[in-house]
């Protein structure tokens, strides 16, 4: 009798194109296209390596198959098939042997789920996202707005904000999704750059509402063949531009959902989208959001000056720096312990929605702190995290 097979898939409605998961991968099993990310079943072993580096938990979809998907098939999708039904049969995993009861790819998921942020859910408010309506092959043209430094001349960090208009072609977007640059040229095999992806900072009607331009915060890196790219580009410039990608770091559209955002660095990029449309939306109201902002110091943190100017009425905002002159170092995690009272309060109320984007680093941190929070409540932590993801109320985006 033929049994199932656990066949590895990637979920082209959760994938945000980044590849990582494809630069990682140690025997070439993950694959693209100009519509998506795939995986080889003839070639995967199974090693894991690609689950814990995916931004989004896309790479995290197994289905159980008496015949592998092929890579054709695979391509073609704009959603992942439905799981096949089987009648009592007992699965077993490519190349991998087993006994009776045990299931060896779960535990190697268990393994390779040790600090992974887990498959994300949007908002159960969110509004629909569009998603890949321009890919590598296809790309669309923008003009440069507008080019502007965010953080001081002699701070040791130039961010940009980068204003982007379409020229009247179509690019809907919501907030906390990214789209992709493709840098000019060719990489060390002659081959043209990858798209390379950033978080838009601008909200779904425009930079400037009505106008349906988009903004986004780039750091120059010193070896970043895009960074570099974007960072030089002037007013009147052309940019070849994918995407508009991510259908789960979204914002609920509900306004009396409440927000926890902690961030650092060009991570405040959607965390600006979702405070200038909460502003948008709700005006003078409440704005029922808290931001956890860190930096190193406030010469290099991204919109210092706007940031001040927002009411905290709308915004609570906790500014952290880890390098100020005569000052022990801070980071976002002790300043959200400073500070349980009000983090504590927001995790037993069923509106909050947390959103974490920045550096990786910052994950574990953030994590060990939101756990002795919860401790102090008589809560557990990774039970509530869990249940809050499933909920579509718990977002992670780190890099």
């Amino acid at each position: 009798m033929n049994r199932p097979l656990k066949q590895h898939l990637i979920d082209p409605e959760i994938c945000i194109r980044c590849y990582t998961c494809e630069m990682t991968c140690p025997i070439g099993a993950i694959e693209h296209d100009d519509n998506n990310v795939v995986v080889n079943p003839d070639v995967c072993n199974f090693c894991m390596d690609c689950i814990p580096v995916c931004p989004t938990g896309s790479i995290d979809e197994w289905r159980e198959v008496e015949t592998p998907y092929t890579l054709e098939e695979q391509y073609s999708w704009f959603e992942l098939p439905e799981q096949e039904e089987f009648s009592q049969l007992k699965f077993t995993d490519a190349g991998i042997s087993e006994e009776e009861g045990d299931d060896p790819v779960e535990a190697l998921l268990a393994e390779a789920h040790k600090g992974a942020g887990g498959k994300s859910r949007a908002p159960a408010t969110a509004a629909k996202p569009t998603i890949n309506l321009y890919n590598p092959g296809n790309p669309v043209e923008a003009v440069v707005q507008g080019n502007y430094r965010l953080t001081a001349e002699d701070s040791g960090s130039d961010v940009r904000h980068i204003i982007l208009d379409f020229q009247g072609k179509p690019f809907p977007v919501l907030e906390g999704q990214s789209l992709g640059i493709v840098a000019p040229g060719t990489d060390s095999e002659g081959k043209a750059h990858l798209p390379r992806l950033y978080s838009m900072s601008s909200p779904r009607d425009g930079e400037r509402a009505g106008y349906h331009n988009v903004s986004l915060t780039v750091k120059r890196e010193e070896n970043g063949i895009c960074s570099n790219h974007v960072c030089d580009l002037s007013k009147g410039d052309k940019v070849e531009v994918t995407g508009p990608f991510g259908a789960t770091f979204l914002m609920p559209t509900d306004s009396g959902a409440r927000l926890l955002m902690i961030c650092t660095g060009t991570g405040s990029a959607p965390m600006r989208a979702f405070t200038m449309a909460r502003q948008r939306t709700v005006g003078k109201m409440s704005g029922g959001m808290v931001m956890f902002f860190g930096a190193r110091t406030p010469d290099t943190l991204p919109y210092f000056g706007p940031l001040n100017k927002v009411p905290s009425t709308l915004l609570q905002k906790h500014l952290v720096y880890s390098r100020l002159p005569e000052r022990d170092k801070e980071h976002v995690q002790d300043r959200m312990l400073a500070k349980r009272d009000i983090v504590a309060e927001m995790l037993e109320d069923k509106k909050t929605h947390i959103y974490i984007c920045g550096l990786k680093e910052m994950e574990e941190g953030v994590d060990k702190a939101f756990a002795m929070i919860a401790k102090s409540s008589g809560l557990q932590w990774s039970d509530l995290r869990d249940a809050m993801r499933e909920q579509g109320r718990y977002h992670v985006e780190t890099y």
